[in-house]
């Protein structure tokens, strides 16, 4: 549902106001993106595996507890980790089917084609 004139009108002025009172954070929220930002919690996720995995393999012969807590921290980070790379595949197949939708298949299909030949030296003249 499209905004009304006097919506994007507040909206336009709450964005110039964000500029200017911390453009630091205007240009940040401008230039990240929901892939950007589900990709760099992977990251994360990953590293807090793997400094769980170090706690649990330094600690568990000396500290029960430590070694729990290291284990704690890797499952944590394994489930922000699939729900963070769920998101990007859920991301990236709504992307891919709203091309599909806006488009005619025919054409897709035909832009990757002619992609393929193009890259792989098939000019397409027809000597088979």
């Amino acid at each position: 549902m499209p905004l009304s004139e006097e919506e994007e009108r507040i909206l336009r002025q709450i964005e110039q106001d964000l500029r200017r009172q911390d453009p630091a954070s205007a240009q940040r929220l401008g230039t990240t993106t929901l892939v950007g930002y589900f990709r760099r919690r992977c990251r994360w996720a990953a590293l807090g595996f793997a400094a769980g995995l170090v706690v649990l393999l330094a600690s568990f012969a000396v500290s029960w507890f430590l070694g729990i807590v290291g284990f704690a921290i890797m499952t944590a980070s394994a489930i922000v980790f699939t729900q963070s790379a769920r998101k990007i595949g859920r991301h990236g197949w709504q992307q891919m089917t709203r091309t599909v939708r806006e488009r005619n298949v025919n054409d897709v299909v035909g832009d990757t084609t002619r992609r393929l030949r193009r890259r792989f030296g098939d000019g397409g003249d027809g000597d088979r």
